[in-house]
This record gives structure tokens, C-alpha cells and sequence, in this order.
């Protein structure tokens, strides 16, 4: 019978979605973290964002370690077994894409901010004479730093916004994609900064991605610009992030991907400086992906690999 372990809350809570879409017969078991090590030496599969040297020296029998999302930056890549195999899923684009479309509205109407107005009875908008009108999304300029599956379903809805799509991604493009006003490579980021009214990062955490946007980067965006994050935090440097948003450098964010997280119970602040004490940043505790559809559609992904491990045959979307 084929075993597998959950390591860690968040893929612990695929585990009941994952066993309903299961063909083959198997264990499944659920451990956090500290006890992973103790809990993987005759597993076969580990379901897991992490893993160290240490859970990759208890693995005795490990065939697949599988992390139910996209981000490998907490795989210690060293530590893989050999003969085991390293996979990922997808499905979240979606999910991603009508958060940042959500975070957009919300920063350039001012929700957040009219909302805490109206409790305690003060109006705004067409009300108020003074009040300016809110800007459209349509004929705004939609900056993607990445074009996987979020930046391409970024893309195909800001179509449909009537909004003008620059991109950026790593890889070279094999043909010239379709609708995008312009594409590029990393030698082109500054183009994209200075003509983008939303930026939105969705590429992963590497060490050429680590700090990618620092203070001349924040610099070079529009004062009206607002920042996106549903990607990692590292990405943009904390300090010039902070100083950019207290000072009016650009006109907000969307902070969805954190510097600092919880590792006990109680409250946590999600970086060393006060974001949350600045009126122009919206906060969400890394959710943007958290959508019935993407739990979903990532479970069926995970079974599916389960069972080609108990029928001994290739996982999908391997990495390594």
C-alpha cells in the first residue's frame, strides 16, 4: 500500500479532497513540520512546501515529493533522495487572477478607506463636491514581471478590461504572444516600471529574482502606480518597499506574499516595518490563492500523481 504524509497545515487540508479523488489504496497521514522527520522513513510520497536535510536523510523508501503549489523555495533541492522525484502543481491562475483584478479596484476606488469612512458616517464620492472621481481600469496599463499561467489568465482579463498589457518573463519567447502591447526579457524591466499603472509580480523566488525591485527600481514607477505582490515577498527589498509607500513614492500596494510569518500562535506582524500602519496598502495573509476552485483542481492533481506512483508510473509536472 502506497503511504503518504502531509507535512504542515495548508497541505494537511487537501488531505480528505485528495484521498475522494484516489484510485489506488492508500495510507495517508498527517504530521507537521518538527515531526516530519520522525514520520517519513517508510513513506512513499510526501505532500509538503518544505523539505530539509533532514526529512531527506529519514526518507528510506521516499518516490515523490510532491508540493501542493508552484513555489520551491523551501525545498532544499541537496536534500532530494536519490530515485525520488520532485513535482509541483498548478490550477491557482485563476484564482490568483481575480484576486489581483479584486486588489486593483480596491486600491485605485479606495474601498478600504470609504468603507472605514461610511462606519463612522462620513460620506464620500459623488456626495462630496471636493471629492475626485475614481479612475477606470480600462486604458490603464497592466505590468506583468512573469508570464506563466497567472500572467497569461492576467492577461486574457485585462483584455477584457479594455486595459493595455506589458510583460516581462524570464525564458526566451518562442513566438511573439498574442494581444500583448509589448513582451520582453529581464534587460527590459525598466520599460515596463515606468509605463506600468498596476505592476504585478507573479514570478517566482530565485536568486536572480531575490530583491529584483529595490529603491531605483520604486524610483522609476509612476507616483499613481500601484504594486501588486502574489508572488513572494523577497522579491521587492523591505526598506525600499516601506520607505516608497510611506512616502508617496507610488500610490499603494497590494500585499498578499510576507517577510515574516506566523511560527507560533498569537498575533504576528508580517515585516519589521509598520505596513500596517499605512493607509495606502492593502494587506491579505497570502490567500490570493486560497479559492474553492484552486483546492480543488490542486487535490485532483495531487491524487492523480498518487496513484501514478502506486501504478509505478511517471508523475506529472516534474521539476526533478
Amino acid at each position: 500500500m502506497t503511504r503518504v504524509a502531509f507535512v504542515g497545515a495548508t497541505p494537511g487540508s487537501l488531505a480528505d479532497r485528495v484521498r475522494r479523488h484516489l484510485t489506488t489504496a492508500c495510507e495517508l497521514l498527517l504530521t507537521d513540520e518538527k515531526a516530519a522527520v520522525g514520520a517519513l522513513a517508510d513513506v512513499d510520497v510526501v505532500v509538503t512546501f518544505v523539505f530539509t536535510g533532514g526529512m531527506g536523510a529519514a526518507a528510506r523508501r521516499l518516490k515523490l515529493i510532491q508540493v501542493p503549489g508552484a513555489g520551491l523555495d523551501r525545498i532544499d533541492r541537496s536534500a532530494i533522495p536519490a530515485g525520488s522525484r520532485l513535482a509541483t502543481v498548478y490550477g491557482h491562475d485563476n484564482g490568483i487572477a481575480e484576486y489581483v483584478v479584486g486588489a486593483m479596484l480596491a486600491l485605485s476606488r479606495g474601498f478600504c478607506r470609504m468603507d472605514a469612512a461610511m462606519r463612522q458616517g462620513s460620506w464620500e464620492g459623488s456626495w462630496v463636491a471636493a471629492a475626485p472621481p475614481w479612475p477606470e481600469l480600462a486604458g490603464k496599463t497592466l505590468g506583468l514581471l512573469g508570464y506563466g499561467r497567472i500572467g497569461r489568465r492576467l492577461a486574457q482579463i485585462a483584455h477584457a478590461l479594455r486595459m493595455e498589457v506589458w510583460a516581462i518573463r524570464r525564458g526566451a519567447w518562442p513566438t511573439e504572444p498574442p494581444g500583448l502591447a509589448f513582451c520582453g526579457g529581464p534587460a527590459d524591466l525598466d520599460k515596463v516600471l515606468e509605463r506600468a499603472d498596476f505592476l504585478v509580480l507573479a514570478l517566482p523566488l530565485t536568486a536572480e529574482t531575490r530583491g529584483l525591485l529595490g529603491e531605483r527600481q520604486l524610483w522609476l514607477m509612476k507616483p499613481t502606480a500601484f504594486l501588486i505582490n502574489v508572488a513572494r515577498a523577497e522579491i521587492v527589498d523591505e526598506a525600499a518597499l516601506y520607505e516608497a509607500l510611506r512616502g508617496g513614492l507610488i500610490a499603494g500596494a497590494a500585499l498578499d506574499v510576507w517577510y515574516q510569518y506566523p511560527k507560533e500562535s498569537g498575533p504576528t506582524y508580517p515585516s519589521r516595518y509598520d505596513f500596517h500602519r499605512l493607509p495606502n496598502v492593502l494587506m491579505t495573509p497570502h490567500v490570493s490563492a486560497w479559492t474553492e476552485g484552486t483546492q480543488e483542481g490542486r487535490a485532483k492533481f495531487i491524487a492523480e500523481n498518487i496513484d501514478r506512483i502506486a501504478r509505478s508510473e511517471p508523475p506529472l509536472n516534474l521539476i526533478a
